[in-house]
């Protein structure tokens, strides 16, 4: 279950870019560290790697894009499925400051109850994944 929720988060993270923004990782995360607040919803921590695709009353569907080492910084989601788009080993941060090295195959779909962390991307690739949010 724990793996599930850390792996949900990760991909809600890796949503966006990819960071081919030009700037560094740790550039990035500077800037949304200084911006972004614990427990935040992930969309507006993290738009750099979070897009949504899709949202109504009942879903709201995010993209997930993490460029080659870089970390988002902490944040939360709802209960939702993550399906996995690429393979990948990720490190999950979570608020106590815990963390644990998580892997998973590309088509793997999971669920996840709501969660609060802060994934890396410690893959030899970007990762990308989509996260289905329920809000029923």
């Amino acid at each position: 279950m724990r793996y599930l929720m850390c792996l949900i988060g990760f991909l809600s993270l890796v949503a966006c870019n990819g960071g081919s923004n030009g700037n560094s990782a740790s550039d990035s995360l500077a800037t949304q560290q200084s911006t972004a607040t614990i427990g935040e919803d992930a969309v507006k921590a993290d738009p750099q790697r979070y897009t949504v695709e899709f949202e109504n009353d009942r879903v709201r569907i995010i993209r997930i894009k993490y460029g080659l080492g870089e970390k988002s910084v902490m944040h939360t989601h709802g209960p939702h499925v993550l399906i996995l788009l690429t393979e990948n080993t990720i490190r999950m941060t979570l608020p106590d400051g815990t963390s644990e090295e998580l892997t998973g195959e590309a088509g793997a779909a999971n669920w996840g109850d709501a969660t609060e962390h802060l994934p890396e991307n410690l893959s030899d690739h970007p990762v990308e994944a989509i996260l289905v949010e329920l809000k029923e």
